[in-house]
């Protein structure tokens, strides 16, 4: 039972997580756009001037990027949640009935993990390559980190028991 009662409790940290980052992105919407336009833009590149890929500067395009973070942040936050609301309810239950309680946790992971994976990682610092600045850098190296804890949550609320 304890087992079962720590990965409720780290999925609903990995589902917060996922909700405070959208929430805060939504309470400072013009930095979080100007953060978004600033990366996508190429500028400040020093190390690597020249892309093999355009910036994109386009306000439609820069707000689409933004709607697509948001909704991997608040997404994987809130079928996180269900997903933890799903295990309590199984908590005392067999194995199979647990282990079927996962769905959604397991989605909420996923999500969280393609957010900042895809999005930040491999869009961001890949694509864009915004490791080159400031802002981009620590956005890349946040993203990292979370990969690897959404990673590790992931990997231990899907282990069999």
């Amino acid at each position: 039972m304890a087992i079962r009662i720590l990965k409720i409790v780290l999925l609903l940290i990995i589902s917060l997580q996922g909700i405070i980052y959208g929430a805060h992105n939504i309470a400072n919407l013009e930095q979080a756009y100007g953060s978004l336009a600033y990366v996508m833009s190429h500028q400040d590149h020093v190390a690597y001037p020249n892309s093999a890929f355009p910036a994109i500067t386009s306000p439609a395009l820069i707000w689409l990027g933004l709607t697509i973070v948001l909704l991997g942040e608040f997404g994987s936050g809130l079928l996180g949640l269900i997903g933890v609301r799903h295990l309590w309810q199984a908590r005392a239950a067999s194995p199979a009935a647990f282990k079927g309680a996962k769905k959604y946790g397991i989605l909420g992971c996923g999500i969280a993990i393609a957010t900042w994976l895809g999005l930040f990682i491999v869009i961001g610092a890949a694509y864009f390559q915004m490791w080159q600045t400031e802002i981009g850098d620590a956005s890349f190296r946040g993203a990292y980190i979370l990969v690897g804890t959404n990673a590790f949550v992931l990997l231990f609320l899907n282990m069999d028991e």
